[in-house]
């Protein structure tokens, strides 16, 4: 039986040599990409607790550049799908095809079949073909005619919507929001990085070719794989189990929102701590890791009372109150 493309192989790869080949993602990103080392940094978190990324930001920040990159850095497959008003559940998935030379029906695999695949815009296509690739996203597989077809490993989402143009657009359930480990938002660049962007086109650079750029692979599947082990390891005291609960318990109480933290957002929030700490050579989670994680863990997962939206106020702030007036352990 083969395995599938860009499935890891068993390694004997050590945690430290995963951690560090891990960290030299950043430099290699940065020869295509200028800035985002905090969305870069999400990534990586994404794929260490296999979970889906929602990036928003406005067009032309250089998200889809982004995924292509991290994915030749991380020497994985990606493909690219433009979420549409016609999009149909198979163009994603795949779907069966009548071969006229075999009198047979035989299943063509749809872009589902990757390591990182980009949503584009996946606001835009309607909740038939939302939910499809929310079922794939949950099981990890594709059922066809009875029989299930896993998807490589690793695999994640990394969806993208834009903020700012709401027309013709489907918003996502919150069922589905849910299903997102993190939600990066991707801001405009700095003066200086902007600069620096403009330096780089007009020496030449084409974002179509990363070989150019220079961009080469510093880390595999079989790096992920071990860095996964390693992160499992990763040890949580019992008061840190306790303010995990008690931050996610807070969002429910909160006169600001309406909808707070499920038992899910506890339990992202868990595993993006735990990975956040493995990649600070930590062997276990301290207050400050959950906190670094809180925001892009949670942001989506809430939804703000409209009387507190018509006053301007942000989820990230809501989320900041709540970090501040809980009690952290010692």
């Amino acid at each position: 039986m083969t395995r599938p493309a860009g499935t890891a192989e068993p390694s004997t790869i050590g945690p430290d040599d995963a951690r560090a080949a891990l960290h030299r993602l950043r430099a290699e990103v940065a020869k295509a990409v200028v800035g985002q080392d905090s969305v870069v940094s999400g990534l990586v978190i994404a794929l260490l607790c296999r979970g889906h990324v929602l990036l928003e930001g406005v067009p032309g920040v250089a998200k889809t550049l982004l995924i292509r990159t991290v994915a030749t850095a991380l020497d994985l497959d990606s493909k690219r799908v433009q979420f549409t008003p016609d999009l149909m559940p198979g163009d994603v998935t795949g779907s069966l095809i009548f071969d006229p030379h075999t009198a047979a029906f035989t299943f063509r695999e749809g872009p589902v079949f990757t390591n990182l695949l980009l949503a584009d815009e996946i606001n835009r296509t309607p909740p038939k073909t939302q939910s499809a690739l929310l079922e794939v996203m949950e099981e990890r597989q594709v059922s066809v005619e009875g029989g299930r077809r896993p998807l490589p490993d690793p695999f994640i989402v990394a969806a993208t919507q834009n903020p700012v143009e709401y027309e013709g657009t489907y918003p996502l359930p919150e069922a589905q929001l849910d299903r997102f480990l993190l939600k990066l938002t991707v801001p405009l660049p700095s003066r200086e990085e902007e600069l620096g962007v403009l330096r780089a086109h007009h020496a030449g650079f084409d974002p179509r070719d990363l070989a150019a750029a220079g961009v080469r692979p510093v880390a595999t599947a079989a790096d992920l794989a071990a860095a996964r082990s390693a992160v499992g390891r990763v040890h949580v005291a019992d008061p840190l189990l306790g303010y995990l609960v008690d931050l996610c318990r807070a969002t429910r109480t909160t006169p600001a929102l309406e909808l707070g933290a499920s038992p899910r957002g506890a339990t992202a929030l868990l595993n993006t701590a735990k990975a956040w700490a493995w990649l600070a050579g930590r062997d276990h989670v301290v207050p400050d890791d959950v906190k670094a994680v809180a925001r892009p863990t949670l942001r989506h997962r809430l939804r703000l009372r409209p009387e507190v939206e018509l006053e301007g106020v942000g989820v990230d702030a809501v989320l900041d109150t709540v970090l501040a007036t809980v009690p952290t352990p010692r």
